[in-house]
C-alpha cells in the first residue's frame, strides 16, 4: 500500500471514529443528565440535612461527565474538520482535546480501583441519616422525605442487625409496602446497574480516545510532510510587484513574424498616404507597449478604418 493510499484510509478511519465519538459522547451526556435530574438520585440530593454525604458527591460528578463530553465533542469536531481541510491548526486542537479527554477517563478508572463504594457508602449514610431523622423527629418533613425516598426505590425501611429503632419500624411498613424489599439493598441494586453502564461507556471511550490520538497524530505528520490529497489542480495567484505592468492574455500576445505581416497587409489595404505615421509608430513601438495615454492619438486616427481591414490582425494598445 502506498502514502497517498495510506493517507486516504487514514482520513477515512478518522471520519468514522469521530462520529463514533460524537455517538459517545451524546451517550454520556445523557447518563450524566439523568444523573443529575433524574428521580432516585434528586431524591436522595434533596434530603433537608445539615450535612448531606451525597451532595458533594454528585457535584463532582456532575462536573466531571460535563467536562468529559465537552472534551469529546470538541475534539471530534475539530479532528474532522482538520481531516476535511488538512489544517495542522485543527489537527492539533483535536488531539489536544482528546489526550485530555484520555487522561480524565484514566483518572476515572483509578479512583474507581481505589474506591469502588464511595458513591454507594454517601447514598446509603444519606439514607440513614434520613431514616433516623424520621423516626426520632416530630416533625412531618422528616416522614415525607423519607416516603419520597421508599416510594422512587420502591422499597421500605431497613433491615439492619445494629439498628436500635426496631419498635417504630414495625409501625413504618404495613399492607403492601410490607412486602418490598429493604431500601438498603434496593438502594445497592439500582447503583450496580448505573456503575455497570457508566464502566461500559468508560471502556469504550478509552478504546475510541486512543485510536483518534493514533489517527490524529499520523494525520497531522502526513499533513505536515504535504502527502495531502486535496491539493491537486489548485493553484494561487502570487502578488504583483509594485510598479510593474500586468501581462497580457495569450490572446492578445503576438507571435513571431504575425504582427508585422498583418500591418503590412494593412498599410497596403488602406494606403500610405493617411495612416503612414500612424502605422509606423505602431511597428516601433509594439514589442514594448507604453501607457494608455500615449495611444489615445493612434486610437483616435485609427477611428474612421473600416472593420473589414481590421480583421484578424490584433493591434496592441487600441482597445479603449
Amino acid at each position: 500500500m502506498g502514502p497517498w493510499s495510506r493517507v486516504r484510509v487514514a482520513k477515512c478511519q478518522m471520519l468514522v471514529t469521530c462520529f463514533f465519538i460524537l455517538l459517545l459522547g451524546l451517550s454520556v451526556a445523557t447518563m450524566v443528565t439523568l444523573t443529575y435530574f433524574g428521580a432516585h438520585f434528586a431524591v436522595i440530593r434533596r434530603a433537608s440535612l445539615e450535612k448531606n454525604p451525597y451532595q458533594a458527591v454528585h457535584q463532582w460528578a456532575f462536573s466531571a461527565g460535563l467536562s468529559l463530553v465537552g472534551l469529546l465533542t470538541l475534539g471530534a469536531v475539530l479532528s474532522a474538520a482538520g481531516t476535511v481541510r488538512e489544517a495542522q491548526g485543527l489537527m492539533a486542537g483535536g488531539f489536544l482535546c482528546f489526550s485530555l479527554a484520555f487522561c480524565a477517563q484514566v483518572q476515572l478508572v483509578f479512583w474507581r480501583l481505589h474506591n469502588p463504594t464511595q458513591v454507594e457508602d454517601a447514598m446509603l449514610d444519606t439514607y440513614d441519616l434520613v431514616y433516623e431523622q424520621a423516626m426520632k423527629g416530630t416533625s412531618h418533613v422528616g416522614r415525607q422525605e423519607l416516603a419520597a425516598i421508599q416510594d422512587t426505590f420502591l422499597c421500605c425501611g431497613k433491615r439492619s442487625p445494629f439498628s436500635r429503632l426496631g419498635s417504630t419500624e414495625a409501625d413504618l411498613c404495613q399492607g403492601q409496602e410490607a412486602a418490598r424489599e429493604d431500601c438498603l439493598q434496593g438502594i445497592r441494586s439500582f447503583l450496580r446497574i448505573h456503575q455497570q453502564v457508566a464502566s461500559s461507556l468508560t471502556s469504550i471511550g478509552l478504546a475510541l480516545t486512543v485510536s483518534a490520538l493514533l489517527l490524529s497524530s499520523f494525520l497531522w505528520f502526513a499533513i505536515r510532510s504535504g502527502c495531502s490529497l486535496d491539493r491537486k489542480g489548485q493553484y494561487t495567484l502570487a502578488p504583483r510587484a509594485c510598479g510593474r505592468q500586468p501581462q497580457e492574455p495569450s490572446v492578445f500576445r503576438r507571435s513571431q513574424g504575425g504582427p508585422a505581416h498583418c500591418l503590412r497587409s494593412e498599410a497596403d489595404a488602406i494606403g500610405p498616404r493617411r495612416y503612414s505615421g500612424s502605422l509606423r509608430w505602431l511597428q516601433d513601438n509594439d514589442a514594448a507597449p507604453g501607457p494608455l495615454s500615449h495611444h489615445l492619438p493612434a486610437h483616435r486616427a485609427l477611428q474612421g478604418r473600416s472593420p473589414g481591414a481590421l480583421s484578424g490582425c490584433p493591434v496592441r494598445g487600441l482597445s479603449g
